[in-house]
């Protein structure tokens, strides 16, 4: 092994730098969802091949209070000749085929206790080359996400597990609580937290919402930049971009109806899917571009999530800036078979690149 590739000793008193995102096979996964909650659910995302690494819905210390007359989602397709939507509470397939949807939905009824205990049981058996990177995302107060970071830490296999952890600042359906990562002060006090604690094993990630001004990219960039080390780094590992668009509206079958049921009884939630794509990829185009304008943050990698469903939508979403792709709504409708679909078309277009090359 030649000198540069050495490990370099670091002294007792000097500070290692920030782990960074866990490589994967395949750069395309699922994103935090209602359809990656159940322990049938998480094993299926687990063994898709196509699935390079697989993220866990968010989950909170103890648990969401979720209720089915009022957190709810549907598929929806106001382009079908006969405009159709599907609802339901809890993930599966649903009946019919729809490029969007809209949701109510909270954050998961499992502890994150209790997914940290799933995973663990279904790693054990499964030899390390076939192990993926798991992306647990969580969420609560300021002191709430740092014990999730402790209990990761405690709970990971040191040897043989690729945990991250993505903290979910961007939901819009929880009443009276706006996104923390609308604020560049909220943003700073979680990051200033978990790096007071020490980021040590775990890879931290930031799930941020839609942006739709100038101002909200500013604050993000300001506030990842305050909470960067010249000796560390940045503690952000990588950014998913983007969650759902909140204040989203679909109507019922019947005049004067909803699709869904919600919290306040507006059916009002956040939008997903194809009708969520243009600003997603504005979103992962603008974040990319401000990060590589600052040295300290070009080594923070970008997931792109928003109205992916095929090879040509994961291009898109890689040429505007995203390392990695992740599926929500697509996954809703296909199940895990997508992950093959979407990387048998992303190959071809590769594989036309490099023809036309020649």
């Amino acid at each position: 092994m030649g000198e540069d590739r050495k490990t370099k000793a670091v002294a007792p008193d000097q500070k290692k730098p920030y782990p960074r995102i866990l490589m994967v096979d395949y750069p395309l996964l699922n994103s935090a969802n209602v359809w990656a909650s159940t322990e049938e659910e998480l094993e299926e995302l687990y063994r898709a091949e196509y699935a390079g690494a697989i993220t866990i819905r968010t989950s909170l210390l103890n648990g969401f209070q979720h209720d089915d007359k009022v957190h709810q989602y549907c598929l929806f397709d106001f382009n079908s000749p006969s405009y159709k939507h599907d609802s339901k509470s809890t993930g599966g397939k649903m009946d019919n085929i729809a490029p969007s949807s809209l949701n109510t939905l909270g954050y998961s009824p499992v502890p994150l206790r209790e997914y940290i205990q799933i995973i663990s049981d279904l790693e054990l058996p499964i030899q390390m080359p076939q192990r993926k990177p798991v992306i647990f995302s969580v969420t609560g107060s300021v002191e709430e996400v740092v014990q999730c970071y402790q209990l990761l830490e405690q709970k990971k296999n040191p040897v043989w597990t690729s945990w991250m952890m993505e903290i979910n600042l961007s939901c819009p359906n929880i009443p009276n609580k706006p996104p923390p990562a609308y604020s560049r002060n909220a943003l700073v006090s979680y990051l200033m937290a978990l790096r007071n604690h020490g980021i040590s094993t775990v890879p931290v990630g930031i799930k941020t919402p839609p942006y739709t001004y100038q101002g909200q990219f500013d604050d993000l960039i300001s506030a990842l930049l305050e909470v960067t080390s010249d000796e560390q780094g940045c503690p952000v590992s990588f950014i998913t971009a983007t969650n759902t668009l909140g204040s989203c509206f679909v109507p019922g079958p019947t005049p004067g109806s909803k699709a869904i049921q919600s919290p306040n009884g507006s059916g009002i939630g956040g939008l997903a899917g194809a009708a969520l794509h243009p600003l997603a990829l504005g979103n992962v185009r603008t974040i990319r571009k401000m990060l590589d304008q600052h040295e300290c943050l070009e080594e923070v990698d970008i997931i792109g999530v928003g109205g992916v469903s095929d090879g040509a939508g994961m291009e898109r979403m890689m040429e505007a800036g995203a390392t990695y792709v992740a599926v929500g709504t697509a996954l809703g409708n296909h199940g895990v078979s997508i992950f093959e679909r979407i990387a048998d078309e992303w190959d071809q277009i590769q594989r036309g690149k490099i023809e036309r090359v020649r």
